[in-house]
């Protein structure tokens, strides 16, 4: 019988072990999430960051001609922390005006508007801190490369969906289950 080895072998069983633990972590940030918020509606709307993240990731790693590879996996797991994390710093904000009994519409604009310095702070700092490792050149660059470019990318991508997309989601999503908006129904 025919077998790999070296670098081929070690590609593929951590091909395999991504298998598991992406679902895992996907998994777990949904819990944490629904832990969060106590509601499904909020975990899922946070969690839409992730296919964004995802996105910009891949793009950059097409842009840069780089192929997937187990440290571009690396990545795009700490890159769904961060892209998680500034949706929930959003839309945490955003619920408690909302407790503060602000309308759904004032609170998503003030949210935005207070929250925008935090989010693109975060956002900013962890895409300049792998700025080094997308650019290096030397001995470890070809696992560095992979994970900067996935990172970068997809805090552009997540952040943006953060300050545009996630609001408009919000309003909408909250806006329908309002007092008002059930009675006319």
């Amino acid at each position: 019988h025919l077998e790999y080895g070296g670098t081929y072998e070690h590609l593929e069983s951590g091909k395999a072990r991504l298998l598991l633990v992406v679902p895992v972590t996907f998994g777990l940030i949904f819990l944490l999430l629904y832990s969060t918020f106590r509601s499904l509606r909020q975990a899922v709307l946070v969690f839409t960051g992730i296919p964004f993240a995802v996105t910009g990731g891949v793009l950059a790693l097409l842009l840069r001609g780089m192929p997937f590879s187990i440290s571009a996996g690396v990545g795009f797991i700490a890159l769904f922390g961060v892209a998680v994390l500034n949706g929930v710093v959003l839309v945490t904000f955003i619920n408690e005006l909302r407790a503060q009994s602000t309308a759904v519409s004032e609170a998503v604009v003030q949210g935005c508007l207070t929250r925008l310095r935090p989010v693109l702070m975060t956002a900013t700092v962890a895409s300049i801190g792998f700025i080094p490792m997308a650019v290096s050149h030397g001995a470890g660059a070809e696992v560095q490369k992979p994970l900067a470019t996935v990172v970068i990318g997809g805090l552009i991508t997540s952040t943006l969906l953060t300050l545009f997309v996630l609001p408009t989601l919000y309003a909408w999503n909250e806006g329908r289950n309002t007092p008002t908006q059930r009675a006319a129904r």
